[in-house]
């Protein structure tokens, strides 16, 4: 039993000093795990704040004004525009500029006055479904406790205000609606990056890369032969989603599918990008399992997928630009439910162009220094 315990100590010695002394594992253990706090302690949060609110006030009385005080001096609100027509609303919904948007009619004080039934109708974003249902809660909840402090000061019966919620893109804030756009580009995300990290470090690890050296194949070759496959792979994953989403979910694709195919194709491509820079820094397959895990996590909390991004710092909704993920769930999200237009394509694509660029020349320089 003594010399079981202590060959098993020395095994266990033996291995956390290897940890310990390869640079690679110390950033892995130190850096990662003190990244991925930050992220999740400031963009993993249910509550929802930093709202914008469009509002259209018909109504000249004091009721309708107290009602704008009460939400602009809401912590929860910190944007709060003002439109002169219920048709100014569209744009505001259409490019997520707000989540929520308030119409008071003409004679909402006039009919408080007299006792009656009051409406107060509350456009929601329905494409951020959990988002909104908590917007329309917390105005919900303002509009409820003015119109408790006017009951009792009044004696008598008094109607009490009805709220109106209409939620755009998603009438039911069907969950699904939400979901299967967004899984649309994680998954094809999550396997063209993990084909592509494995793929040079398998290589490396089995042996085999050596002979692709040897091989009349030229660098930019062997780069062209590891990239493809993954962008089919993680093209067909996407396409794989979309009809599982379509046709057996029953979502609504409203857009241009040939706009989808081009933008899946260009965010795989930035995608690409990045895992074969992983790949090419890694010499083994955990490596470049430990490195996509690294880049996946940081990804998808930064997307907008679990939290909205506007509920973030302002310093990290400035980070999100880099996310090639973020850009293309507004997009597939945009032409699945409201049959985004493509001047709104383009303007969250070509930051996907410019990621792509990037990474793809970022990784086939340090592929050509590995191969020398």
């Amino acid at each position: 039993m003594i010399k079981v315990a202590e060959r098993i100590t020395a095994l266990i010695v033996k291995e956390l000093l290897t940890l310990f002394r390869d640079p690679t594992g110390r950033i892995i253990l130190i850096g990662p795990p003190i990244l991925q706090l930050l992220i999740f302690a400031f963009a993993a949060t249910l509550e929802v704040k930093n709202v914008s609110v469009v509002v259209y006030n018909q109504d000249r009385g004091k009721h309708g004004s107290e009602i704008i005080h009460r939400i602009n001096g809401s912590a929860t609100f910190t944007d709060l525009n003002f439109v002169k027509s219920i048709f100014d609303f569209k744009p505001y919904i259409d490019e997520q500029r707000a989540i929520a948007a308030i119409h008071i009619p003409q004679n909402f004080s006039q009919r408080i006055e007299e006792g009656r039934q009051a409406n107060l109708q509350i456009i929601l974003d329905g494409r951020r479904s959990n988002a909104a249902q908590i917007v329309s809660a917390y105005i919900t909840q303002l509009v409820n406790g003015y119109a408790n402090e006017i009951q009792g000061n009044r004696s008598g019966t008094m109607a009490s205000t009805i709220i109106v919620n209409r939620n755009w893109f998603n009438e039911n804030l069907l969950y699904l609606w939400f979901t299967i756009p967004s899984l649309v580009g994680i998954l094809s995300m999550i396997i063209a990056l993990v084909v592509t990290a494995l793929s040079v470090a398998r290589e490396r690890e089995l042996g085999t890369f050596d002979q692709l050296l040897v091989s009349p194949l030229m660098p930019y070759e062997i780069l062209i032969g590891k990239t493809v496959p993954a962008i089919v792979v993680g093209f067909l994953e996407g396409l794989l989603i979309w009809s599982v989403g379509v046709f057996v979910f029953g979502v609504p694709f409203r857009g241009s599918f040939v706009l989808l195919l081009l933008v899946m194709f260009i965010f795989i491509m930035s995608v690409v990008g990045i895992g074969l820079f992983i790949s090419a820094i890694s010499k083994t397959q955990q490596q470049a399992i430990l490195g996509a895990f690294i880049f996946m996590v940081p990804a998808i909390t930064l997307s907008g997928y679990a939290a909205p991004v506007e509920n973030m710092p302002q310093w990290l909704q400035t980070v999100t630009w880099i996310n090639p993920l973020k850009h293309a769930l507004i997009i597939i999200k945009g032409l699945f439910l409201k049959d985004m237009p493509f001047v709104e394509v383009w303007e969250n694509t070509w930051p996907l162009l410019v990621i792509g660029m990037l990474t793809l020349s970022l990784a086939a320089w340090f592929f050509s220094r590995r191969l020398e």
